[in-house]
């Protein structure tokens, strides 16, 4: 079932998603080649306890961190770990958090230091397609319009989408109906309404779509072990543009005082 937001609901939830920006935007801080990603964890648990919010992913089914750790080839759910961030690697930093009841969740991938360029071209065309899909995502549409934008401006950018994860409904629960798929055809899936909340998020290989998850059941990664890149948005449909609910202005802020 769908559930649809109020105004007041959709404030609360502008809570959540600021939280969670706030939070990656200190991660950014942190991202360097030396820094083991429990350490990024820490930071992230760290500042969402302290501004009053929850984790949302620590101890979900078991998971063992609050960010999903994506390095290189890991696709999504990686967990933290004593892995040490090195010169050339990009990390995945999926973040979600619960505030006054309501979830917030985002995702970045970072460069660690001095990244190849076929690499940061894939960051960049995985970036650009979140918001191609965010532009897709209009009252009276499909989420096949959505997945559809996603997929056709990757795939003729030369990479490839993963299939077996989506993005999500988002609210009093971190995943919600309806499933928001980064492939598929326009026209199709549920209606999107005015109220409906939900996490758009391109997962995009620079090799081939195919995934493996690791016996865990949670850690999934390309089967070619070439890299894979994440960006998340949650976002609402109004009844003229949608919105966007976290940002990636903090995130942007850090890394530009970094330089």
């Amino acid at each position: 079932m769908i559930y649809l937001k109020t105004a007041e609901e959709i404030e609360l939830m502008r809570g959540a998603c600021d939280l969670v920006s706030r939070t990656l935007g200190e991660v950014a801080k942190w991202v360097a080649p030396g820094v083991t990603t429990l350490k990024l964890d820490t930071i992230a648990r760290e500042f969402i306890l302290d501004n009053g919010g929850k984790p949302s992913c620590l101890g979900y089914h078991g998971f063992p961190g609050t960010l999903c750790i994506e390095v290189n080839e890991t696709v999504v759910h990686g967990f933290p770990s004593a892995y040490t961030l090195q010169e050339g690697d990009i990390v995945g930093t999926d973040c979600v958090a619960e505030l006054n009841g309501y979830h917030g969740d985002s995702c970045y991938t970072f460069a660690v230091g001095e990244i190849d360029e076929k690499t940061s071209r894939l960051l960049q065309i995985t970036k650009e397609s979140l918001y191609k899909g965010i532009e897709a995502a209009k009252a009276g549409k499909r989420i096949g319009d959505i997945s559809n934008a996603v997929q056709t401006f990757c795939e003729r950018n030369g990479y490839s989408v993963v299939r077996e994860m989506c993005g999500h409904g988002i609210g009093k629960s971190m995943h919600e109906d309806p499933e928001v798929p980064n492939y598929g055809r326009r026209g199709i899936g549920p209606v999107l309404k005015p109220g409906m909340v939900m996490a758009i998020e391109p997962m995009i290989n620079l090799g081939s779509k195919n995934i493996v998850i690791s016996s865990d059941g949670w850690q999934c990664r390309t089967r070619d072990r070439k890299p894979s890149a994440h960006f998340e948005h949650t976002i609402a449909i109004t009844h003229e543009e949608p919105e966007i609910l976290t940002t990636f202005r903090y995130i942007d802020e850090a890394l530009a005082a970094k330089q």
